[in-house]
């Protein structure tokens, strides 16, 4: 059976923290009430549009795997942040790699978007239409966020992260997963100011107000997340002994302990890196990956579980078979332009931009 390998996997996250301390210079808010709620103590907001984080992370997921651009026969983008819906975020990328007539299509449902990338690119190489994929998940939540709500403005952050794909007989790779969504719940997490409702309605596109029922969110985001990460193990005959590292979805830390608990994986087997960034939606997931091989908690051959969830709402769990390498076959020198402002500042112009019709 053709299997699809993590044969590269970069990240990109912006330089300027924007810390819980800043956030109080904004609301009424400190950082003992942020972090006893979610776990968070900072984020990143990004100096540079969407698409530029993304070439980052691919390009340095690329010479991980010591393959060029033009070799990369499908890009799968995931995120709910566009800087353009047309054309496309995966067009854009496929431009700046040099994946010339390859395919390029977006992904989107919400947090879950790189995860069910995932799924659609390796689904394509197991039935042969392709054999080497980038998937990215990637995010640009900062200039869509209400600045004034501090329900959901300490909770999100920017970020980019991809991974390659590459055909093998090897038994690894993506071995099951499963998809689901709560769609009778979708009214509990909405952005209102985003899509073609409010195009021409008299309200300027990206003026948001989030719609977030915390409480809500966190009991189906447990129940799903723990539903899809018993199916997709069962499929393999595996069992929460077998997994050596769950990566889960960095939305809030009770939600990680809870689905942790569930499942049956002890917290020491448990990623975390949400203290340092926050929800990063389609790029949290993808960072951890990353971030998890970097600091050696995956070993070779290991067995990962990565459970998500997402607006729609979304959920699913995915259990990957890691490779022989965890090293990088090359280091990519494509970095960012400087930043010459503070989270804060970054943050502070955001909210000064005003409607350009008025």
């Amino acid at each position: 059976m053709t299997n699809a390998a993590i044969i590269g996997w970069g990240k990109c996250l912006p330089p300027a923290v924007l810390t819980n301390h800043d956030l109080s210079q904004l609301f009424e808010t400190n950082d003992e009430w942020i972090r006893s709620r979610t776990g968070i103590g900072s984020r990143r907001a990004s100096h540079v549009s969407l698409g530029e984080m993304a070439y980052v992370a691919a390009a340095r997921a690329l010479a991980c795997a010591g393959i060029a651009g033009k070799d990369i026969e499908m890009i799968v983008f995931g995120t709910c942040s566009h800087d353009d819906q047309v054309p496309n975020m995966a067009s854009g990328l496929q431009q700046r790699i040099g994946a010339n007539g390859g395919g390029a299509m977006d992904i989107n449902t919400a947090c879950t978007s790189f995860l069910y990338g995932l799924s659609t690119a390796t689904a394509l190489i197991r039935t042969g239409v392709i054999r080497n994929a980038l998937v990215v998940g990637a995010e640009l939540i900062t200039p869509f966020m209400d600045w004034t709500d501090r329900n959901v403005a300490v909770l999100f952050g920017d970020g980019a992260a991809a991974v390659v794909l590459q055909a093998t007989d090897r038994n690894e790779g993506l071995l099951a997963e499963h998809l689901g969504c709560y769609g009778d719940s979708r009214e509990i997490l909405r952005v209102h100011g985003m899509g073609g409702a409010y195009a021409n309605q008299g309200q300027f596109y990206g003026i948001t107000r989030w719609q977030f029922e915390g409480q809500e969110i966190f009991k189906k985001a447990v129940h799903g997340m723990n539903q899809a990460s018993e199916t997709a193990l069962a499929k393999l005959g595996l069992t929460a002994a077998d997994v050596d590292v769950l990566i889960p979805h960095q939305a809030n830390l009770r939600i990680i302990e809870a689905v942790g608990k569930r499942v049956g994986v002890p917290a020491e087997r448990v990623f975390l890196n949400i203290e340092q960034y926050g929800n990063m939606s389609a790029a949290t997931v993808a960072v951890a990956l990353c971030e998890a091989v970097e600091q050696g908690r995956v070993k070779p051959g290991a067995t990962l579980l990565l459970p998500g969830f997402g607006g729609g709402l979304t959920f699913c769990a995915h259990v990957i078979r890691w490779g022989e390498r965890v090293v990088p076959l090359g280091i990519s020198e494509v970095e960012l332009p400087p930043c010459r402002m503070t989270g804060l500042e970054l943050i502070r112009d955001v909210m000064k931009r005003k409607d350009p019709h008025e």
